[in-house]
């Protein structure tokens, strides 16, 4: 299973690939890429306090069902981007969601 630390990627083959952040987001399109902006629900660190302290930044003030339906649209698309790829193979532009691209 590929794992991501301090900005690396590393897939199950070994290959290794560099991100400029700590995030790979999936988009309507099922085109994949990195998340930069933690900006609707991540962990900030309080840092002027001698041992800083991690808590959630929820700008939204989002609930737990809709942090839930938030992770169920995200796996969806990472369901239907393997689901495409089984179908149509990784060369084919049939894999993403043309019409997200307009």
């Amino acid at each position: 299973m590929a794992d991501l630390k301090r900005r690396t990627l590393t897939l199950i083959t070994g290959k290794q690939i560099r991100l400029f952040g700590n995030s790979i987001a999936i988009g309507k399109s099922l085109e994949v890429g990195e998340g930069y902006a933690p900006n609707i629900f991540s962990c900030t660190l309080d840092q002027t306090i001698e041992k800083p302290l991690a808590t959630p930044s929820n700008p939204h003030k989002l609930t737990v069902e809709e942090i839930m339906d938030l992770a169920d649209y995200n796996i969806q698309l990472w369901m239907d981007l393997k689901a495409n790829i089984r179908k149509y193979g990784l060369d084919s532009s049939r894999i993403f969601n043309s019409e997200a691209l307009k």
